[in-house]
C-alpha cells in the first residue's frame, strides 16, 4: 500500500513516468586458481546462480559435483560446465545422507565446500495467501534441506580430519528483514543457523557463511538481462547478475577468506539498509 501511495504522489509530482532502460555490465575476476584441488558440492546447481558458482568454482581449479532435480537440466548444464551430477529432490529429506556419500565417491572420498543454493520461493503477496501445503514445501527444501544436508557434511569433515572446510548458504536480502511469507521467514532461520555453528565448529577446520543476494536474474525472479535491468526499488537503480554474486561465493570459499566465518554477506549495494518501509 506504501508503494502505492509513493507511486500516485511521484504521478502527480512529475506525471507520467518514462521508462528507464538499463543494461548491466559486471566485471568479473580473472581466474587465479584460488579453488585449485577443492572439491565441492553445489545444490540447485544446474541453472541460475546455482550455475554460475558451479562455473566461476570450476574455473578456479575446483572438481565441481552439481545437485538438482531435474535430472535434463542437469544434463544440459553438466555438459557445459564438465562437470558431474547427481539428480535427486532434497525435499526427500531421508536419503540426503545417501546423496551426499555419492557426491563423496565420485569426488575420490573427500568434499571439501558445500553450497546450499537450491531453494523455491512460491512468491505470495501476503501472509494471507500461504497455506500449510504451501509452507511446508519450501519449509522443506529451503531450510530441513540444507540443514540436514550440512550436518552430515559436517560430520564427513570430521570423520576425514579436514581442516580446510567450508560452507556457503545462498540466503536472501529478504532475510536481512522483517517479513510475513515462509521464503523471508526461512531465509532469516539460514542466516541465524549460519552463525549458530559457524563459530562452534571453525575449530575443527570448517568455515560457515552465506551470501545474501538482492534480486539476481534467475527463472524464479522478475530480473532479465535480455531486456531492462532497472530496478526503482533497489537503492542501486538495478536489478543483480549470478556472475557477480559468484564472484562473492568462490572468494568466500577460497582459503584466501580463511579469517571470515559466522558472516552474512548482502549481495544487494546495500539496499536491505533501507528505512523507508
Amino acid at each position: 500500500m506504501l508503494e502505492k501511495i509513493k507511486r500516485v504522489i511521484k504521478y502527480i509530482l512529475y506525471g507520467i513516468p518514462t521508462e528507464h532502460i538499463l543494461k548491466c555490465n559486471v566485471v568479473v575476476s580473472q581466474s587465479t586458481k584460488k579453488l585449485l584441488g577443492k572439491n565441492i558440492l553445489i545444490t540447485g546447481g544446474g541453472r541460475g546462480l546455482g550455475f554460475y558458482i558451479a562455473q566461476k568454482c570450476i574455473l578456479e581449479g575446483a572438481n565441481v559435483v552439481i545437485v538438482g532435480r531435474n535430472e535434463d537440466v542437469l544434463k544440459t548444464a553438466s555438459k557445459e560446465l564438465k562437470c558431474r551430477y547427481i539428480a535427486f529432490d532434497l525435499s526427500n529429506i531421508s536419503n540426503i545422507s545417501k546423496m551426499l556419500n555419492e557426491a563423496i565417491n565420485m569426488l575420490d572420498g573427500r568434499i571439501d565446500c558445500l553450497v546450499n543454493n537450491a531453494g523455491i520461493s512460491l512468491h505470495e503477496k501476503s501472509m494471507m495467501e500461504v497455506t500449510l501445503e504451501t509452507f511446508d514445501k519450501q519449509l522443506d527444501i529451503n531450510l530441513k534441506a540444507p540443514y540436514f544436508l550440512t550436518q552430515n557434511f559436517i560430520k564427513h569433515c570430521i570423520d576425514v580430519h579436514n581442516k580446510k572446510a567450508s560452507v556457503v548458504f545462498v540466503s536472501s536480502e529478504r532475510g536481512l528483514y522483517c517479513d510475513e511469507i515462509p521464503y523471508g521467514l526461512i531465509k532469516a532461520a539460514i542466516n541465524s543457523l549460519t552463525r549458530g555453528i559457524a563459530r562452534r565448529h571453525v575449530r575443527n577446520g570448517i568455515r560457515v557463511n552465506a551470501i545474501a543476494p538482492g534480486i539476481t536474474e534467475s527463472d524464479m525472479t522478475i530480473a532479465d538481462r535480455t531486456k531492462n535491468m532497472a530496478c526503482e526499488y533497489n537503492c542501486g537503480g538495478r536489478f543483480f547478475l549470478p556472475e557477480e554474486v559468484a564472484e562473492t561465493a568462490a572468494f568466500i570459499l577460497s582459503d584466501e577468506a580463511n579469517c571470515i566465518n559466522g558472516e552474512i554477506i548482502a549481495c544487494d549495494q546495500g539496499n536491505y539498509l533501507r528505512c523507508d518501509w
